[in-house]
């Protein structure tokens, strides 16, 4: 991969713009319970009431909006488990061009008739066997097809940037801004802007006891490679840290906290309970932190990224139903 420039907060906001009109301007929800549980403030950014149900549809319309006309007339590719799937699905038919799907055979039922549903065509594979990056590079080559990847590409990251400061610009400063982490887009986003526009913010990634790539990276101080994670939250369900995601939350990210599914599946009940929201596993991950307490040096005001909510009934049943 060819050296991307550095992501700036001017390129957050120029995404912000192209995204207006398009994306939802997301709710920041607050809760008494919860404050009182963990000992802060706390303001939730509910990324599940994004077009899609994830915080992708902002990375996904910002790179595939600034295709030119003739690629745009070909179409686009991606690979993904699931949200970025539907995202880059439905942006490719706001815009006006088709997309081609590689998702992994055992993604989520309700996320492949989903992004069906969106007017992609699908082509799976298998996540434990086969190498994503090389199937979907090879699609697109063959097919003449712009590649959009979900997290290593610097107009994706951009577009996911927004999502913090859409949150900034109501909350005002933050202490801390806790983020899930899979392929390190949203976090490397949201940390451009954050940190640009407030330089004391704390970053705190989260990532699934079973796929902490990136909490071993960073102390290994180079991107490291484990066993495909196996977890319920499958959109973190990574191996390696994305390429031009990575230097970038090595240079702005504090910490990585780790969740076990158990936490995880706690906080989606708590969020559906008190909070009345919907969250799928992934999406659960940063709130699960605070609740169970691996935020170290718990500052006093503290963003939350809830990134997305796409879980059938039956699955959500099975998992917070017990």
């Amino acid at each position: 991969m060819a050296t991307a420039p550095p992501l700036t907060l001017a390129d957050v906001r120029e995404a912000a713009a192209r995204l207006e009109g398009v994306a939802h301007r997301t709710p920041v929800l607050t809760s008494r319970t919860l404050n009182a549980l963990v000992g802060a403030e706390v303001f939730i950014k509910a990324e599940n009431f994004q077009r899609i149900g994830a915080f992708k549809f902002r990375g996904a319309y910002n790179a595939i909006a600034q295709l030119p006309p003739e690629q745009l007339a070909k179409g686009v590719a991606a690979y993904s488990s699931g949200n970025h799937a539907q995202a880059t699905a439905l942006a490719a038919r706001e815009l006006g061009t088709h997309a081609v799907i590689l998702m992994p055979e055992d993604a989520p039922r309700s996320k492949r008739e989903a992004t069906a549903g969106y007017g992609a065509e699908i082509v799976t594979y298998d996540r434990y066997t086969e190498d994503r990056t090389a199937l979907g590079h090879a699609l697109a080559e063959d097919r003449g097809l712009a590649l959009i990847p979900p997290y290593d590409h610097p107009h994706v990251v951009a577009g996911q940037g927004t999502t913090a400061l859409e949150l900034l610009e109501e909350t005002g400063p933050l202490d801390a801004l806790v983020v899930p982490v899979g392929g390190g887009g949203l976090i490397a986003g949201c940390a451009t802007a954050a940190t640009a526009l407030h330089p004391g913010i704390r970053i705190i990634g989260v990532e699934p006891e079973a796929g902490d790539d990136t909490r071993r990276s960073l102390a290994a101080g180079a991107r490291v490679t484990i066993p495909v994670p196996r977890t319920i939250a499958d959109g973190q369900a990574l191996a390696t840290p994305g390429e031009l995601t990575f230097p970038v939350n090595q240079r702005l990210v504090e910490a990585i906290a780790v969740v076990g599914d158990d936490e995880i599946v706690t906080a989606m009940r708590f969020a559906f309970e008190r909070l009345k929201i919907v969250l799928e596993p992934s999406g659960a991950s940063a709130l699960a932190a605070l609740l169970a307490g691996r935020v170290d040096r718990l500052p006093r005001r503290i963003g939350v990224i809830a990134s997305g909510g796409n879980i059938d009934a039956g699955r959500f049943t099975a998992l917070v139903g017990g």
